[in-house]
């Protein structure tokens, strides 16, 4: 579906030259929509986890991860969401029912975790999960819609990519000028080690925003790999972050196939990485991600995913008691009712 540009990782480019008057509007438009918007509050604690930029950084486990904290504050969260890649508009309850054509990989992720929520209207969609019991609403992305008032932003970066060129869609990943981000947030989340990830820390400490040090670790679950030979294969925006996850568990890539993210795998995909299976006598494995858009369409009879290992991950924060410090203090802010 997507594929990031490589000249967004670029210090320099001609291409991120040319089109940063084409970046300065877009984020001139996100100005715009924010300073005319009236937010609507769904009347419990929204918590928003986004991502800066366009892709991937470890947003959709950092949101389970902060689910999970605010059920242990006594909390029913649910969360909230636009299931890109799935055809409903919403709002709807994610369930057994759905697949990834109705409302996208992410959702599907979410929903083996607490009750989820897709609509394409940010608003509706949280009165939906209020009238279904909701007290409290995890975004998971959104922190760019002006449409909806959030009790607290955090925002996810990849600590080894951080915000590339640092430049605005199309010159560069960010979906509006980093500072105006910063300037909304409460805190953001540095996903692993890097010099772009410590720039980017080091610029929220400067706004006054609380920075979180996390990593992904295995989650529970997770198969053993540690001397395995694998054919490693994955349509996410952020590849290498898989494999170095499977290295640093032990296993030996033979070859590793990637694909755009949130690519709708076919039978053609299916037997391109059965072949390589068979070739270098490797096992397959993917992400949870990807495993769930690995449907009967894609792999009639189920021959690839008998043999699959599906290698989960989630978000372990640094500070686990600094960021349920963040949600009280966000549970208990008063706010004005819907």
């Amino acid at each position: 579906m997507w594929r990031e540009p490589g000249f967004w990782q670029a210090e320099r480019s001609l291409a991120g030259r040319l089109l940063a008057p084409a970046g300065w509007a877009y984020g001139r438009a996100v100005a715009w929509r924010f300073a005319r918007s009236r937010p609507f509050r769904a009347g419990v604690p929204v918590i928003c986890v986004g991502n800066p930029v366009l892709g991937g950084g470890g947003k959709t486990p950092t949101a389970i991860a902060v689910a999970r904290l605010l059920a242990g504050l006594g909390r029913r969260p649910h969360f909230l969401t636009r299931g890109y890649g799935g055809r409903l508009q919403g709002p709807v309850t994610v369930g057994g029912g759905h697949g990834p054509g109705d409302v996208g990989d992410e959702a599907l992720l979410l929903a083996a975790h607490a009750p989820t929520h897709v609509a394409a209207d940010r608003p509706a969609g949280a009165a939906h999960a209020v009238a279904a019991g909701a007290d409290a609403i995890v975004m998971d992305d959104g922190f760019q819609n002006p449409t909806i008032a959030k009790d607290l932003g955090l925002l996810v970066v990849d600590g080894a990519a951080g915000v590339g060129n640092g430049k605005v869609f199309p010159a560069g990943p960010l979906r509006e000028p980093l500072a105006a981000q910063l300037a909304r947030a409460e805190a953001l989340a540095v996903i692993g080690a890097g010099a772009r990830g410590a720039t980017v820390a080091e610029a929220a400490r400067a706004a006054g925003v609380l920075v979180l040090g996390a990593r992904l670790v295995p989650a529970a679950g997770a198969p053993d790999l540690a001397g395995a030979a694998l054919v490693a294969f994955c349509g996410i925006a952020r590849p290498e972050k898989f494999r170095r996850t499977l290295e640093a568990a032990g296993a030996r890539i033979a070859e590793a196939l990637i694909f755009a993210d949130h690519h709708a795998f076919s039978p053609h995909d299916v037997a391109r990485i059965l072949a390589a299976a068979e070739r270098h006598r490797a096992r397959p494995v993917t992400t949870e991600k990807d495993a769930v858009r690995l449907t009967e369409d894609a792999d009639p009879g189920g021959r690839l995913r008998a043999r699959l290992a599906v290698y989960p991950v989630e978000t372990a924060f640094d500070d686990p008691d600094a960021v349920a410090g963040l949600l009280q203090a966000a549970l208990d802010r008063p706010r004005p009712q819907t």
